[in-house]
C-alpha cells in the first residue's frame, strides 16, 4: 500500500512550527491565492471506535487546507504583521473513510471583504493507489465551511 509522503512538497511559512500538520503526515499538493491542496494516508491511529476515520482527524486535515488558503504563502509587506485564523467552522460528514485511504482536501476561498473571508474545503477519499485528481477527486466524505478573520501578529 503506497503513502503520501509526509515531507511538504510545497513551502508555506505557516507550516515551520506546524507539529499538528507534521504528525497527520499531510503533503501540501497545491498552494494558490486563496486556495490549498493537502493529502494524507489514513493511519490507524486516525481511526474511532467503528474502525472509520475519527470526524476530528477529518476535521484537523480539511482546517489544515483552510488556514493554508487562508493565509498567503508569499506574503507582501502589507501582509507581513497579520494572521488569518478561524472565526468559526461548519463541518458535514458524508460518508466514511478507512484505514489506508489517501485523503485529500481541497479548499478554496468563495468570498473576502476587509478582514474577514469564507472558505470551502471539500474532503475526498480514495484508494491509496488512486490519488485525487481534478478529474477524479475520488468520495466526497466531508463538505467543511470556515469563516476567516485576519487578526495582527502577537
Amino acid at each position: 500500500m503506497s503513502e503520501v509522503a509526509p515531507a511538504h512538497t510545497l513551502a508555506h511559512p505557516i507550516l515551520t512550527d506546524d507539529y499538528a500538520t507534521e504528525w497527520m503526515g499531510l503533503t501540501v499538493l497545491e498552494l494558490g491565492d486563496g486556495t490549498a491542496t493537502v493529502a494524507t494516508t489514513l493511519r490507524r491511529e486516525m481511526l474511532n471506535g467503528f474502525g472509520i476515520a475519527h470526524g476530528g482527524m477529518l476535521f484537523a486535515i480539511a482546517d489544515s487546507a483552510f488556514a493554508l488558503a487562508c493565509n498567503p504563502h508569499t506574503p507582501d509587506e502589507a501582509q507581513a504583521n497579520t494572521v488569518t485564523v478561524a472565526s468559526g467552522v461548519d463541518v458535514n460528514f458524508l460518508a466514511p473513510a478507512h484505514e489506508g485511504e489517501l485523503i485529500t482536501a481541497v479548499a478554496a476561498r468563495r468570498a473576502h471583504a476587509g478582514r474577514s473571508g469564507i472558505y470551502d474545503v471539500q474532503v475526498f477519499s480514495s484508494p491509496a493507489d488512486t490519488p485525487h485528481t481534478a478529474e477524479a477527486p475520488g468520495r466526497l466524505v466531508a463538505e467543511f465551511r470556515g469563516r476567516s478573520r485576519t487578526i495582527p501578529k502577537r
